[in-house]
């Protein structure tokens, strides 16, 4: 033994690493759980209603399953891709086509987000209460939230989760994460690629993210990673680009030609139904159906809170280009760019659907264009967040009201929306009694207005055919007009309508007990015509 030498302990040379605290992520793991079985049990009562709109997914998804059909776009368009129909068609194969069935992987895309924007609240605030605080507000569901998340009706329910996640690639490929470099090009490629093909609402995203990975990475994208990440683009956005050349058509042109139909709004119109009632619509501050004054405030926060999102991430940015090149400054760096892109991107899809016709026309229900101002979040709110963290002074006082009026208006039309399920539940329930009275008289064939004809076939899973048919009984808009082909070959097909609708009226004066006049099935909330032989 050597003399004079002590034997330290080796607990001594070893340091304990910090303990990172459990419960900021044990209680986010809690409220997304329960932000996901709200959502189920919203699904298992039947909300939010249905329409023909989704079921004209269901439909396709239908086809799929069956292998009859593999579209690429939403029947009767050139424009929004299917993916949701092939995400559900597996489940159709299962467990057979319902609405439960289509809306199931909606709500795993829902789930995927939260598990997605806690991580990117991690890595750009690097608090896990300020990352918490981002999970519980988004755990949170108003009417038109609950609606643009769970709904397969075309485009909506993946924005979110996709975003996330281009955010999240965006910082790793930045903060020069060495592992797994060529597939998170790829993987970023492919979903920016898949975007664009489903749906043109994250193009703000994609194109801001992209501009910091080119700002960031431009002699890395000069070679193989730039060739990997364009070939996985290429890839996800294939089904458009194959289409387009097989058909010719031009994907952009349809999207700008349905957006504002012939009606103009005027300006008045847009800046209101975009600047006032689209942000608190759009974050899920709102009623079912309206927006209340008293809920309007967030709109004059938001400018605000955007202005001083974007000022915090430039001076972060600007504060890291004159510091030395550690490995901390670089990733601090890389996430003030991303929160930078995000609130670039939450702009620009706030810009777009402000001049576009919908906002002035249709600004509650159009709201749904802002769905994906949730990808922002995290970086909307950390200003808010860090100036709630001071020990004093007046913004300290004014981020902490903003922050709690922000989640009590929040919880507040969550209510409301959880309110209108009965209703709901209640008209799904009659629906279900048309299809089986339907099928109990052996109505095969039957014509009815738009948003009864696609609901009616699917719900029935096409054993009862439905052709579209406007007020006045003239043919109408068929998606898929292999229904129409069916019903004009069926002899004496029934007509539905629903009680108090115009069709109904005109209906009702057809009634009669003469050969070739109409008889009455009567159906809660539903009328049944059937010819007379």
């Amino acid at each position: 033994m050597t003399a004079g030498v002590r034997q330290e302990p080796r607990e001594a040379v070893r340091p304990r690493a910090p303990r990172r605290p459990r419960l900021p992520l044990l209680l986010a793991l809690l409220v997304g759980v329960a932000g996901v079985g709200y959502r189920l049990a919203l699904l298992l009562a039947d909300a939010p209603p249905t329409n023909s709109d989704e079921a004209t997914m269901g439909l396709a998804a239908l086809h799929i399953a069956r292998g009859q059909d593999f579209p690429v776009w939403f029947y009767g368009q050139a424009y929004m891709g299917t993916l949701e129909a092939y995400l559900a068609a597996p489940v159709f194969a299962v467990a057979g086509p319902s609405v439960l069935a289509l809306r199931l992987p909606t709500l795993a895309l829902y789930a995927l987000f939260l598990a997605l924007v806690w991580r990117l609240a991690r890595r750009l605030g690097g608090d896990r209460w300020f990352a918490l605080l981002i999970v519980g507000f988004l755990a949170l569901g108003s009417d038109r939230i609950v609606k643009n998340q769970l709904i397969a009706g075309g485009g909506y329910p993946e924005l979110n989760p996709a975003g996330v996640g281009l955010a999240l690639l965006t910082l790793d490929l930045c903060a020069g994460r060495p592992v797994a470099r060529l597939p998170r090009w790829a993987a970023w490629g492919l979903i920016s690629g898949l975007m664009i093909w489903v749906d043109p609402l994250l193009l703000p995203y994609i194109l801001a993210t992209g501009a910091v990975l080119v700002m960031w990475r431009h002699r890395e994208l000069a070679g193989r990673a730039g060739l990997v990440m364009l070939g996985a683009l290429l890839v996800g956005a294939a089904p458009m680009l194959l289409d387009s050349v097989r058909h010719g058509r031009n994907p952009l042109a349809a999207v700008l030609a349905a957006g504002g139909g012939e009606a103009t709004a005027s300006w008045a119109e847009r800046l209101h139904g975009g600047l006032v009632l689209g942000p608190p619509l759009g974050m899920g501050l709102c009623s079912p159906g309206h927006c209340a004054p008293w809920q309007l405030w967030w709109a004059a926060v938001f400018p605000i809170v955007l202005v001083a999102a974007t000022l915090t991430a430039w001076r972060t940015l600007s504060a890291s280009a004159s510091a030395s090149p550690l490995a901390e400054t670089v990733s601090a760096s890389a996430a003030a760019a991303v929160r930078l892109a995000l609130v670039m991107g939450a702009a620009g899809v706030l810009a777009a659907y402000t001049v576009s016709n919908a906002a002035g026309l249709t600004p509650v229900e159009s709201a749904r264009y802002l769905s994906c101002l949730a990808i922002a979040t995290p970086a909307l709110l950390w200003p808010l967040w860090s100036a709630a963290r001071r020990r004093t002074g007046a913004a300290r006082v004014a981020a902490i009201a903003v922050l709690a009026a922000l989640l009590g208006t929040a919880t507040v039309a969550t209510a409301g929306a959880m309110g209108t399920v009965p209703a709901t539940h209640a008209e799904a329930a009659r629906h279900r009694a048309l299809v089986d009275t339907l099928l109990e008289l052996g109505v095969r064939h039957a014509r009815g207005d738009y948003w009864t004809c696609n609901r009616l076939t699917f719900a029935s899973g096409e054993d009862v055919v439905c052709a579209v048919v406007d007020d006045e009984l003239r043919p109408g808009f068929d998606r898929y007009p292999a229904y129409r082909r069916a019903v004009q070959r069926a002899t004496d097909p029934a007509w539905v309508a629903a009680d108090g609708s115009p069709l109904a009226a005109r209906l009702d004066r057809r009634l009669g007990p003469a050969r070739g006049e109409l008889r009455l099935v009567a159906v809660d909330g539903w009328r049944i015509y059937l010819p007379r032989p």
